[in-house]
């Protein structure tokens, strides 16, 4: 055989390679994201060439430019029209720019920034060593209760790596409620993740319960990536693509120019129903709804408390952002499949997280039950199936996130010997100590109980109506019992630390510097305009609540 006739065995003539098309990217339509991850990358270089004792002020200058930054990039985009007339899908398929995303980058930035300040708090803790300290461990590397890390404490080391790490997460949660395609969701919730598995490991006081929440944190989160990484596979196999819409066409039986490759195991309903649940099932482990919500309380409780009040914020927006979209583009000719799902889900998220709630003796365990509890009454707005549902969502998860930012910082000024005083018992008779802290505080519980004229009641009534509007009225009953089941213990925290008498060797209310005032500030005042006059952030939820697709 000669040697041509072996040669063109395994090649073929083939046609000249015509020019590859360049990717075409709209960068001022993805500057919020663009600005943040940028930033986090400034963040880098600060911690490699700035010298040690000016990183603090260079990262913290660095971070809130760009959080504010991204938040004027979002409003002018939506000024633009890109939330309403000119919303179109960018970034050659990858990212959605629409009402609902705009909506959710601009409360995520928002409270990733109200959390930057609780992250640059320095004054909570008395100076170890003539330096001021802040929540975060002095050298992460070190071996708890080392001598490297006695060194560290008295040579004044502080792990100013906490920002970027806060700006990557911020940027992975920008593009998680944006994401048009499965991969692009991916890869937004590993991005997201990461960054908080560290940032849970690095408390400074109690750092092998900081440590052995973020294992707890990395393991089942590991878990449920893995479960979106199967579902996200075979939806692929279902669909032959990645892409929000061509998979909705799919489902819908609309799609056209089929490759016949492809043909024999498209629209086989098997991976489509597996492939869905398990990509539900990831989406909601990261909201922390039953049975997914194992990890919630024990990570809340270990973290540093700055971290679980970005967690128990920005990331339940970012997923419920993601969850919807799913849902609402993806899956909307699955309704009558995910549905009753969703039903039970909802249901027994509402009344797990407040029926454990009632049992909680440690502050931070307490908000974690109610955060899952709050969960439960977000899914009834995701039940709806409507335009209102969409709207009373982002309505609810913008009032939910303030008050939950601000309960967090008022967790962190409670402190005695050890740290903070998280047990409730400690807590008995701080009104009497210092008013103004526990009437602050008893604000955020009011309206995490959804009491009327806080925000938490104008945004349950948004979603048990749309819920109702729905026709999930049964839910909706439930979701008012399990409101007043949890009412009952946010109420006895009022009553304990009003009505009882402090403890002579009682906890003392630590003075913070003006960043801890502003989070606490801001709380109270989204708290209460978006309950005393909601109707203004209504009609801007309703205005973004349309998805492009």
């Amino acid at each position: 055989m000669s040697a041509s006739a072996v040669h063109s065995l395994w090649t073929t003539a083939a046609e000249p390679i015509s020019k590859i098309d360049a990717p075409k990217i709209e960068y001022g339509q993805l500057s919020p994201t663009l600005i943040v991850v940028g930033a986090a990358l400034v963040g880098v270089l600060i911690e490699a060439f700035v010298p040690r004792r000016s990183r603090y002020y260079a990262q913290v200058f660095v971070s809130v430019v760009a959080l504010c930054a991204a938040f004027a990039a979002v409003v002018a985009l939506a000024a633009d029209g890109f939330g309403t007339t000119k919303a179109h899908i960018a970034a050659m398929g990858a990212i959605a720019v629409d009402g609902p995303a705009l909506f959710l980058q601009g409360t995520i930035l928002l409270a990733g920034l109200v959390s930057l300040f609780t992250f640059a708090e320095r004054r909570l803790d008395p100076a170890a060593h003539g330096n001021r300290v802040d929540s975060f461990a002095a050298q992460a590397a070190s071996v708890p209760g080392s001598d490297s890390e006695k060194a560290a404490v008295k040579a004044g080391f502080t792990t100013t790596e906490v920002f970027p790490l806060l700006l990557f997460a911020i940027g992975g949660m920008l593009v998680f409620p944006a994401a048009n395609d499965l991969l692009t969701l991916f890869v937004a919730l590993e991005v997201l993740s990461l960054p908080l598995y560290l940032l849970c490991a690095l408390a400074r006081r109690k750092r092998l319960m900081s440590q052995e929440a973020a294992v707890k944190y990395f393991l089942l989160g590991a878990f449920a990536s893995a479960f979106t990484l199967f579902g996200i596979a075979l939806l692929y196999g279902y669909a032959g693509s990645v892409s929000y819409a061509r998979i909705a066409q799919v489902v819908d039986g609309t799609a056209t120019n089929i490759d016949p490759a492809l043909a024999g195991t498209m629209g086989n309903d098997a991976l489509l129903l597996i492939g869905g649940a398990m990509l539900v099932m990831g989406l909601l482990f990261k909201v922390g709804a039953v049975p997914f919500h194992m990890w919630t309380p024990d990570v809340y409780q270990g973290a540093p408390t700055p971290v679980t009040g970005l967690m128990a914020a920005a990331t339940k927006v970012a997923a419920f952002g993601a969850l919807l979209r799913l849902l609402y583009v993806v899956l909307p000719g699955l309704r009558w499949d995910w549905r009753p799902v969703m039903w039970a889900v909802a249901i027994v998220t509402m009344l797990g997280g407040a029926i454990v709630a009632i049992t909680q003796t440690d502050i931070k365990r307490l908000l974690a039950y109610s955060s899952i509890a709050h969960a439960g009454f977000i899914l009834a707005g995701v039940i709806a199936t409507s335009k209102d549902g969409v709207s009373s969502v982002l309505f609810y998860l913008a009032g939910y996130s303030f008050v939950t930012i601000g309960a967090f910082a008022v967790v962190t000024l409670v402190r005695d010997a050890g740290g903070e005083a998280t047990h409730l018992s400690k807590w008995a008779g701080l009104g009497r100590r210092s008013p103004l802290v526990a009437a602050v505080f008893a604000v955020f519980l009011l309206a995490f109980a959804g009491i009327p004229l806080t925000s938490g009641f104008a945004g349950k009534f948004a979603v048990f109506k749309a819920a109702a509007d729905g026709g999930a009225v049964p839910l909706v009953v439930i979701g008012v019992i399990s409101s007043a089941i949890a009412a009952f213990f946010y109420i006895r925290v009022i009553v304990l630390m009003f009505f009882s008498e402090p403890k002579p060797e009682g906890p003392t209310v630590a003075v913070p510097s003006p960043l801890t005032m502003t989070t606490i500030g801001v709380g109270v005042a989204a708290t209460l305009v978006l309950g005393v006059a909601p109707q203004y952030f209504l009609d801007l939820a309703s205005q973004a609540g349309v998805f492009v697709r």
